[in-house]
């Protein structure tokens, strides 16, 4: 396949990554039917990093991060780089300059399916990355790849424009064409789990909240008193 550089994607609607925002990583994927999360080897360099935006997705040689660059150029605000790698690599494809670069684009964060580098300028810029590995090892820009075709990122399929979400529990993919209906299935799961947050405060047990008596039943567990 030749390399290509895809410059107008169709991004999905604003208002629904904006819906997306308000939710943690664990209820989109809830939400999802427990799809769509990336592997979790991939770790934010700061705890408190969060990140929702649109794909823009980067496929790279190992140790060459010419098509990072590449991708600066397609990059509009509210993106996040999606970048993965022909074959494993843990060399630092990204550091400060590239965040800066990125975030002068308007790009939100960055997930890499390899190495990153300058974490404690990242940190500083507060500019959210998650990734494989953190390493200081360098990298050339000399190979070709692609930039806007759908990519398999840390056991996931993106492509671009699916909406991004990442934070301190991980990163999970949300096609766009079900932005709308996951943001709504989050919020209901939101609003149930306050109720049931409330339950268990006022001493409720999630054996009977959740009908587990019967489940433990079934199972054969029997209560013993010594």
């Amino acid at each position: 396949m030749s390399s290509v550089i895809v410059t107008h994607i169709e991004r999905a609607d604003s208002d629904d990554v904006q819906a997306l925002s308000a939710f943690g990583v664990a209820t989109v994927h809830e939400a999802m039917g427990r799809r769509g999360l990336m592997n979790p080897y991939l770790r934010p360099i700061y705890d408190d990093a969060k990140v929702c935006g649109t794909a823009v997705t980067v496929s790279c040689h190992p140790g060459d991060n010419l098509m990072i660059h590449a991708a600066m150029e397609v990059c509009r605000p509210g993106d996040v780089l999606v970048v993965t790698v022909t074959s494993a690599s843990t060399d630092g494809m990204f550091g400060e300059l590239l965040g800066v670069s990125a975030r002068a684009q308007g790009a939100q964060g960055l997930i890499i399916d390899a190495g990153v580098r300058d974490t404690v300028e990242l940190t500083e810029m507060r500019f959210p990355v998650w990734a494989k590995a953190i390493s200081a090892k360098g990298t050339v820009k000399a190979t070709a790849g692609s930039v806007n075709i759908p990519v398999v990122c840390a056991g996931c399929i993106v492509n671009p424009g699916d909406v991004i979400v990442g934070d301190r529990d991980g990163v999970v993919v949300v096609p766009k064409a079900e932005a709308a209906q996951v943001a709504q299935a989050a919020q209901a799961r939101t609003d149930k789990e306050a109720n049931v947050r409330n339950r268990l405060a006022q001493g409720e047990l999630g054996l009977d909240i959740y009908g587990l008596r019967e489940k433990l039943k079934a199972l054969n567990v029997n209560y013993v008193s010594n």
